[in-house]
């Protein structure tokens, strides 16, 4: 069969993808579930970009891991933009069809906790919104040991010029803490080595980013069911807001005020 546009990307199938569970159905759900399918997908890519900015980073490839932290921030602000589609969904159009979500919740998309243990945002109880033993568990049982893009940064750094203290890497399956024996060599990285604070800033592009992400989602989920329990039970609004404000890189944000 000859390569076409469709048999490559899979079209046909794509387009399958989107199965309505509501009555009629409601004209939104389809909206609610192509906007979300599309989140899936950038995550995957954003799990693939982060793998090689690892990569990059432990083949001390300074430029390639640039140039991979200016692609990954692009996609995350296509991501906070596709909130703006969502919040044309009104209150009452979501409701129309949310009882069908069952106990479905944006809480046990697998691939966005992969990608916050990835960056750094490590603890257990998300863990137990998987069965034992299932694919997604091992998944995020494997990336809360794996070392985060913090740890390899402060590797990068080590081998450029930049003293870390060993209990800068003490991270563990916890998230990433604020180290003060690091803060004065930050602080004399950042007046003496422009290149490696270039690095560092798009990093904290990246935690900025992060937390319009979730100030965004907050919002559009406060907008829409107010402070109603989540679909499937999840906490809802409530526990999101307690998201907000937590930095992946502290050390980075410490800095500010000594600089």
């Amino acid at each position: 069969m000859e390569l076409t546009y469709s048999t490559y990307l899979r079209i046909p199938e794509l387009l399958a993808l989107q199965v309505p569970e509501s009555d009629g159905p409601e004209h939104d759900e389809m909206l609610f579930i192509v906007i979300h399918q599309v989140y899936e997908l950038w995550f995957k890519q954003q799990i693939h970009e982060t793998e090689g900015l690892r990569g990059m980073l432990d083949a001390d490839d300074l430029i390639g891991a640039e140039a991979t932290l200016g692609r990954i921030l692009t996609i995350l602000k296509t991501m906070v933009g596709q909130i703006d589609v969502l919040e044309t969904m009104t209150p009452v159009s979501f409701l129309s069809f949310r009882d069908f979500l069952a106990s479905s919740s944006g809480f046990q998309s697998v691939q966005f906790r992969e990608w916050e243990f990835m960056l750094g945002h490590k603890r257990d109880r998300p863990l137990a919104n998987y069965p034992d033993g299932s694919e997604e568990r091992r998944t995020l049982e494997r990336r809360l040991l794996e070392p985060s893009v913090w740890e390899g940064v402060l590797g990068f750094l080590s081998r450029n010029g930049v003293k870390v203290p060993a209990e800068a890497f003490a991270e563990g399956t916890e998230p990433t803490r604020a180290c003060e024996a690091m803060l004065p060599e930050l602080i004399r990285m950042y007046h003496e080595l422009p290149r490696l604070r270039g690095l560092c800033e798009l990093l904290v592009d990246l935690d900025e980013g992060i937390q319009e992400w979730r100030y965004r989602h907050v919002k559009m989920v406060e907008r829409t069911i107010g402070f109603k329990r989540g679909t499937g039970g999840s906490p809802g609004v409530g526990y999101l807001q307690k998201t907000l404000f937590q930095p992946l890189f502290p050390d980075l944000w410490t800095i500010r005020t000594e600089l």
